[in-house]
């Protein structure tokens, strides 16, 4: 699996890239459909590039969009095979924008919606360097028996740190998986926050978005934006 990834990127509004953040969609669409979430972070991480790549699979369940991994039967192991098998590709892209922007590995976030946070935190807390932060929405951890294995730590031997968001009426991956995935990654040390959207549904909203760019901020040690609603 080389890396075969492409997909809409944003510059730093600065001009120069201090940061990068990667953002992974979910099952059924691509890339486009997540830019916009940096294009949004974008004032409060002026130095941040952004990309969201299209995975390397396409959907047969939707055939305009893509898939990081198939889901048939929805069963555990299935999920399992999916993320180490993606897993590569996702890494060669990453090194591989690092490397082109000259941004270093522990300047980096990982973001994934839905399978994209799936893969955001199998990635990221897999990743040779910890990256700063890893966001996961509406998603899960896949297999959490395999925590062990999640070994990224940071120069000072830290892991990274995770902010986890979850709709409360999602109809898709219940709320609870992401009660399930804070307990588990608490249990194995790894701090993280969360966030219920109350009222929402599988998708995400503009308290999300302001969340995500709050826990980023402090993740790349820049000034934390006031949260304040619409």
């Amino acid at each position: 699996m080389a890396n075969s990834l492409d997909g809409p990127r944003l510059k730093p509004l600065s001009g120069t890239a201090r940061q990068l953040v990667v953002i992974l969609h979910g099952f059924g669409a691509d890339g486009n459909d997540l830019i916009e979430i940096g294009r949004q972070w974008q004032k409060v991480l002026p130095d941040a590039a952004f990309a969201s790549p299209h995975a390397h699979e396409p959907c047969a369940m939707a055939p305009s969009g893509r898939q990081w991994f198939r889901l048939t039967d929805r069963n555990p192991d299935e999920r399992w095979s999916g993320v180490c098998s993606a897993q590569p590709v996702i890494d060669a892209f990453i090194d591989s924008e690092l490397q082109t922007l000259g941004v270093t590995p522990n300047r980096l976030a990982v973001v994934g919606f839905s399978q994209g946070a799936m893969m955001a935190l199998h990635v990221g807390l897999r990743r040779k360097v910890a990256p700063a932060g890893v966001i996961g929405l509406s998603g899960t951890l896949v297999g959490p028996e395999h925590i062990g294995e999640a070994t990224a730590r940071s120069a000072t031997g830290a892991p990274p740190p995770v902010l986890l968001m979850h709709g409360h009426m999602d109809e898709v991956i219940p709320v609870d998986s992401m009660f399930m995935t804070a307990d588990q990654l608490a249990g194995a040390n790894i701090p993280c926050q969360w966030h219920l959207a109350i009222g929402l549904g599988h998708n995400i909203d503009g308290e999300e978005i302001r969340h995500g760019a709050m826990f980023l901020a402090r993740c790349f040690g820049l000034p934390t934006p006031a949260l304040r609603s619409k």
